[in-house]
């Protein structure tokens, strides 16, 4: 494993302890999961995009809940300060660097990738596997469906 995911792995280890959770930081590990090749070139695919940022402001005790909007108007902010990540090293002002859509309109317009799906997709993050797996990732997977997506990029805050 790369030294350097290891020593970001013990620190979000670290950084979670710290924050009073008994148990550790526990990654998921997915052997089955189907990614494949798309069945298309990427000039010919529809995306979506799946993002853990919020679409509103939340407190840390407010129930987390996936959500869909429009990408048309662009949402000028998406929220998680909510969560706990180390808000001394990095920032949610650069909506850019965490829900790219500007940059995958730049490709559809060069012709690089087909077309976007009319909504994005917002599965906030969530410490419980089971919820995201049962619950969250079946309801964005609905929707991504509805949409006629054939690829989604999934972006983690």
């Amino acid at each position: 494993m790369n030294h350097t995911l290891t020593q970001y792995m013990q620190r979000t280890r670290d950084f979670y302890a710290a924050q009073g959770f008994e148990r550790a930081y526990v990654w998921t590990q997915n052997d089955t999961t189907p990614f494949t090749r798309p069945a298309k070139p990427l000039k010919d695919c529809r995306l979506g995009i799946v993002t853990t940022a919020a679409l509103h402001e939340r407190k840390s005790t407010d129930k987390r809940a996936t959500a869909c909007a429009p990408i048309e108007p662009a949402p000028k902010q998406l929220w998680g300060n909510d969560l706990a990540w180390d808000k001394t090293v990095t920032h949610m002002n650069d909506l850019g660097s965490y829900f790219p859509l500007a940059a995958l309109q730049a490709e559809v317009s060069a012709g690089r990738l087909g077309s976007l799906t009319d909504r994005f997709y917002c599965v906030p993050t969530e410490y419980s596997q089971r919820q995201t797996i049962d619950v969250d990732a079946p309801q964005v997977l609905k929707w991504l469906q509805e949409d006629r997506a054939d690829i989604a990029l999934l972006v983690p805050l």
